[in-house]
């Protein structure tokens, strides 16, 4: 798994069925996604292609989930990224935040609907999206609009909410990453920035530099009763002040459902 984008003799690697369709899971490697290619791949057996938008600000644990994912569908999960959030953060010099979500498009939508449409002017693409029954109101990756392409979300035709991903997933013994996506996201709570510094203390550093570089904050001002800027927060967390989100292990693995969900495929 590398942070490149799809091209050259990866594209070759593309397989489309019998009827020269092709079928794209995307794999964002959180437990609705990781859920759902799994059980296509016993439930519809055909050739899938397994994609993801890398934003590379993942954690390690992130790509090792990707390859471990890779290793259970037997096929290797293709990166589609054309920019990254360090080489936005330059260009625009400032940080996303809720009024400016152009980290999500630029990263995510604006890549993945290019390849489809790429790929759709070869023949029909059906594109598989990891939405679940008890969630009607999100309507995730609108690419249907893309001549050729059509969008499927076996998880709500197959009647699966959150339960049953999460019943799925432990029977197979699949553990997802606690976070997906982006390490520094403005969606992120405190207990998440406690996890940050605490787990990967160079990455907490480097957007607090970030911060700094920029004049802006991941954090929103008001948000809770603790300090916006990172920097204020550190001195909070190495002065003994701890979230209380983050005192126990389940904290830890729920957290990954408040993730930032826009990010996800």
């Amino acid at each position: 798994m590398t942070q490149q984008s799809i091209k050259g003799n990866s594209r070759d690697m593309l397989e489309r069925d019998d009827q020269g369709v092709l079928h794209i899971v995307g794999l964002s490697g959180g437990h609705d996604s990781s859920c759902l290619s799994l059980l296509l791949r016993e439930r519809e057996p055909r050739p899938y292609n397994y994609l993801c938008t890398p934003t590379g600000d993942e954690l390690p644990e992130m790509f090792a989930h990707w390859r471990r994912m890779g290793e259970l569908l037997g096929k290797r999960i293709l990166p589609v990224m054309t920019v990254s959030l360090r080489q936005l953060i330059d260009e625009y010099g400032a940080l996303p935040n809720f009024r400016q979500r152009w980290c999500t498009r630029r990263i995510k939508i604006e890549p993945y609907a290019a390849f489809l449409a790429e790929q759709a002017k070869l023949g029909p693409v059906v594109s598989y999206v990891g939405l679940r029954a008890d969630e009607p109101e999100r309507v995730g990756g609108l690419y249907g609009h893309i001549d050729g392409v059509t969008t499927r979300h076996p998880l709500r035709e197959w009647g699966y909410g959150e339960s049953e991903v999460q019943a799925d997933l432990a029977c197979r013994g699949v553990v997802c990453p606690i976070r997906t996506d982006c390490a520094r996201c403005y969606h992120q709570r405190v207990g998440e920035w406690f996890l940050l510094w605490m787990d990967n203390r160079d990455v907490f550093l480097d957007a607090e530099n970030d911060e700094a570089t920029t004049g802006f904050t991941f954090r929103s001002p008001g948000r809770d009763s603790w300090p916006t800027a990172l920097r204020d927060l550190r001195a909070a967390f190495e002065a003994g002040k701890v979230p209380s989100t983050s005192l126990n292990r389940m904290a830890r693995e729920t957290m990954a459902a408040g993730a930032c969900r826009a990010c996800r495929m």
